[in-house]
C-alpha cells in the first residue's frame, strides 16, 4: 500500500500518539475499552503499515480524550479523563486532535470498502464531516440546554392553542425565537447524536439545566438567561432594548474611547407601526459558564428575531459555517470568551446568512 493513502495517513497517525507515549497495544487497549479492554488485534490493525483498518468515529474520540493530557498516563495504566477532570486547555488540545482525526478518517473512508465495527460503509460526506468537527460539536457524555423566553401574556393570549387545557394545545407555540431554536436544535441533534439536547423555558430552568452547556436565544428584554449571563460576563457588549414609545433599541460598545450604538434599519411604511426591517443587528458569543466553569454559554441574540436566527444560521447553514467556524478559531483561538456583532440582512423578507470572513457583516468583535 501507497505510504501516501488516506487510510495509511490515518495508522500511521494512530500509531505515532502511542510510540510517542511510549504505550503499548494492550494498555491502548485498556484505555480505549468501556466495560472491558478492546482486543489488541483490534489495534494492531488499525496502526497496520500493510492493510491498516479504520476506526470509527467512536473510538477515535477515544484516541482524542486519551491523548490530548499527559495526565492520561500518570497512572500505572493509561486512562480516560473525563470532560470534567480536564482543564480548558486540555478540552482544547482534546478538540483540536478530534478534528485531525475526523479528517484523516473522512480522507480514509472515501478509500476503503470497509470498516471493522460496521456491516456496510458508505464514504463519509462532506456534510458529515462538517459535523462532526464544527464550531456546535460537543465532547460525547454532555448535556445541551437550549433556552428560550416564553411569549408575554398579552401576546400569548392572542395566539391559538396556547392554553394548556386546550385538546390542540402546542406547547411550542408558546416560545419565543421559534425560527433559530428549529435551526440551532436539529443542527445540535445532528452533530451531537451521542449527547441530550434539552429545551427550556428561561424561567424554569432547574439546577442542573444551570450547570450543562447553554445556548440562549434572544435579547435581555424577554430572556432572562441572557440577561442575568451579560451582567456576569465580562463583555464590552451592551444591549438597550426600549420599546415604549419613543423608546430606542440598540447594541452598545466602545470604540477607542467613544461609545458607539449600533442600532437596525427600517423603512417607514405607513401599514406598519415599527416598519419594516431591512438589517438587524445581532450578537454572538461564546464563554465560559458563569454557573460551571468546566461548561461554556453561547448567546445568539439580535433586537428582532431576524437577528438571533441569522446569528444561529451564521454557524449552521451548510455554505457558511465552516468558514465562520474557522473565523472563530483563528482569531479568538486564545480566548476562551469571545464575541462578535453583526449586521443581518432582510432582502424581500428573507434573512440572509452573515458571512464573518468578509468584513461587509461584521460591526465589533472582541478580543480585537
Amino acid at each position: 500500500m501507497d505510504s501516501q493513502d488516506p487510510r495509511q495517513l490515518l495508522a500511521q497517525r494512530l500509531r505515532g500518539l502511542r510510540e510517542d507515549r511510549k504505550i503499548t497495544q494492550p494498555q491502548l487497549a485498556h484505555a480505549l475499552g468501556d466495560s472491558k479492554p478492546l482486543s489488541v488485534p483490534l489495534i494492531s490493525s488499525w496502526e497496520s503499515q500493510t492493510n491498516p483498518r479504520v476506526p470509527p468515529p467512536a473510538r477515535l474520540e477515544g484516541y482524542a480524550v486519551v491523548f490530548a493530557t499527559s495526565r492520561s498516563f500518570d497512572g500505572a495504566e493509561p486512562r480516560r479523563l473525563s470532560p470534567d477532570e480536564m482543564t480548558d486547555e486540555e478540552r482544547r488540545a482534546m478538540t483540536e486532535l478530534r478534528q485531525e482525526l475526523m479528517h484523516l478518517r473522512s480522507d480514509a473512508m472515501r478509500a476503503t470498502v470497509s470498516d471493522p465495527e460496521t456491516v456496510a460503509v458508505r464514504p463519509v460526506s462532506e456534510a458529515e464531516k462538517s459535523l462532526s468537527s464544527g464550531f456546535w460539536r460537543y465532547a460525547d457524555g454532555n448535556t445541551i440546554t437550549i433556552v428560550c423566553a416564553g411569549w408575554p401574556a398579552h401576546m400569548l393570549s392572542k395566539m391559538p392553542y396556547t392554553e394548556a387545557d386546550d385538546p390542540d394545545f402546542i406547547e411550542l407555540l408558546t416560545y419565543s425565537e421559534l425560527d433559530a431554536l428549529f435551526e440551532l436544535y436539529g443542527h445540535l441533534r445532528a452533530a451531537n447524536p451521542a449527547n441530550q439536547v434539552n429545551l427550556r423555558m428561561a424561567d424554569k430552568l432547574t439546577s442542573d439545566d444551570y450547570t450543562s452547556h447553554l445556548v440562549s436565544l434572544g435579547g435581555v428584554d424577554w430572556n432572562k438567561i441572557t440577561s442575568t449571563t451579560m451582567q456576569r460576563l465580562p463583555l464590552p457588549v451592551h444591549q438597550v432594548a426600549d420599546w415604549d414609545p419613543g423608546g430606542e433599541q440598540y447594541f452598545q460598545v466602545e470604540e477607542n474611547g467613544e461609545i458607539v450604538k449600533h442600532k437596525p434599519r427600517l423603512e417607514e411604511n405607513a401599514a406598519q407601526s415599527k416598519g419594516i426591517l431591512l438589517e438587524d443587528v445581532a450578537l454572538f458569543a461564546r464563554a465560559v459558564s458563569p454557573f460551571n466553569r468546566k461548561r461554556t454559554i453561547t448567546i445568539c441574540n439580535g433586537m428582532y428575531g431576524r437577528g438571533t436566527y441569522g446569528a444561529v444560521r451564521a454557524l449552521t447553514d451548510a455554505r457558511f459555517r465552516d468558514r465562520n467556524s474557522e473565523c472563530l478559531r483563528t482569531r479568538f483561538s486564545n480566548s476562551d470568551t469571545y464575541c462578535i456583532l453583526m449586521r443581518v440582512l432582510i432582502v424581500n423578507g428573507t434573512t440572509l446568512t452573515p458571512d464573518w470572513t468578509t468584513g461587509e457583516h461584521t460591526l465589533f468583535e472582541w478580543p480585537g
